[in-house]
């Protein structure tokens, strides 16, 4: 979509300068509705990275905790997964457009509540995938859980589509605004030992 005013850049050039193609092959997405076609796990995955090797997409499913589950599967990661993955569940497809966004390694990340549909553990463990695909890239995170959000370089917090606070999280803790008042509502809400 267009903005309604003013200019989303890429460094200096403005996105409506660029091919819509082109844009797209800068940005890898993985969201809380993940698509995936009605073919093999490891087709869905090669069509991030047409040449990655096996190597590369075992340890991109390694690294996105989906290894264990693919590794299972009737036909491992040759089994054909349904028309938008209609065979596994919400927190495997989420793992598997985790890995294919790792091995896209993209300059621009974008996650839609990539972890919606994962337990605590898990996304513990997505936590460190996270921190990797996003190292040294711009990142753009949509998130309700904080544990994905608080080590961001800048966090704006929206309320009915509106922008209330930004800053650090520690920043914005120490205003005892509405991200404050939402961080003890969802520590509130979390067992100690989840």
């Amino acid at each position: 979509y267009d903005v309604d005013h003013g200019v989303v850049r890429i460094g200096t050039t403005d996105v409506r300068e660029l091919r819509l193609e082109n844009l797209r092959s800068q940005i890898g997405l993985v969201s809380q509705d993940p698509f995936l076609f009605d073919t093999s796990v490891k087709e869905n995955l090669l069509l991030a990275a047409p040449s990655a090797s096996d190597s590369e997409i075992e340890n991109a499913l390694r690294i996105s905790h989906a290894w264990n589950f693919v590794s299972e599967l009737p036909e491992r990661w040759d089994t054909l997964i349904g028309e938008r993955g209609v065979r596994l569940s919400m927190g495997e497809k989420q793992r598997l457009t985790l890995a294919r966004a790792i091995l896209k390694a993209p300059p621009i990340v974008i996650l839609d509540e990539a972890t919606s549909s994962v337990d605590v553990e898990t996304e513990r463990g997505i936590q460190n995938a996270l921190a990797k695909l996003t190292e040294h890239r711009t990142t753009l995170i949509i998130a309700h859980r904080l544990s994905t959000i608080r080590n961001a370089d800048q966090i704006v917090f929206l309320e009915q589509g509106k922008i209330v606070e930004q800053g650090k999280h520690e920043e914005l803790l120490s205003i005892e605004g509405a991200y404050a008042r939402f961080c003890k509502y969802q520590e509130n809400f979390i067992p100690e030992n989840a």
